[in-house]
């Protein structure tokens, strides 16, 4: 149950930020729900197909495609309220990769993966949708720029593999590389911390 009220809250957040990425292109109705739609399983289809999970894991379970689909309604019905928060796109993409990230490490594990495959399928998981999204409204995608965003996902699947090893809860270490994700993004973008440039300026 715990695990599946993460992977809900993964979805809602990554398909408001798809809404909002939509909306922001001026997108008409159809392509604003497909945005949100890639964003939301875009990662998590791609993993599935990785380790032969098959059929994907939204086309066995309704209940992804009618949160995605309510969520975009109601994100298209109260933009203006979203944009009240500031760079609320970022906030709900950052929720979103956290929260995305210990999904695919969670399906790695449950096919007995090694842990570094388990964070490799961690980190494809929550930025592959972001990828997909960034392409189809035509932009180079977060990932592959300077700004950090893979590697927050990376620290935190570590983060979690470390505090497993700790007398503590399983959830609570879930929980701790959520929040290591998100942390580290958040303190990546507020005192603007990028990979090194290897291109030489002239």
């Amino acid at each position: 149950m715990f695990y599946t009220v993460i992977d809900i809250l993964g979805t809602i957040a990554f398909a408001i930020s798809g809404v909002l990425v939509a909306m922001e292109k001026k997108l008409d109705l159809f392509g604003v729900i497909i945005i949100a739609f890639v964003t939301s399983i875009g990662g998590g289809t791609l993993r599935d197909l990785l380790i032969g999970n098959t059929p994907v894991v939204w086309m066995r379970d309704s209940t992804y495609v009618i949160t995605i689909l309510s969520t975009a309604v109601l994100a298209i019905l109260f933009v203006n309220q979203l944009k009240y928060f500031r760079k609320s796109l970022f906030l709900f993409d950052t929720i979103g990769l956290g929260l995305f990230t210990m999904i695919g490490i969670e399906k790695g594990l449950e096919f007995g993966l090694l842990p570094v495959m388990c964070i490799a399928l961690g980190t494809i998981t929550a930025s592959f949708g972001g990828v997909i999204r960034d392409i189809l409204c035509n932009e180079i995608p977060v990932i592959f720029r300077k700004e950090i965003y893979a590697t927050p996902c990376i620290l935190g699947g570590l983060s979690y593999f470390l505090l497993q090893q700790l007398p503590i809860v399983d959830a609570y270490a879930y929980i701790g590389g959520i929040l290591v994700v998100i942390g580290l993004r958040l303190l990546a973008v507020k005192f603007n911390i990028r990979l090194p440039n290897i291109y030489r300026t002239t």
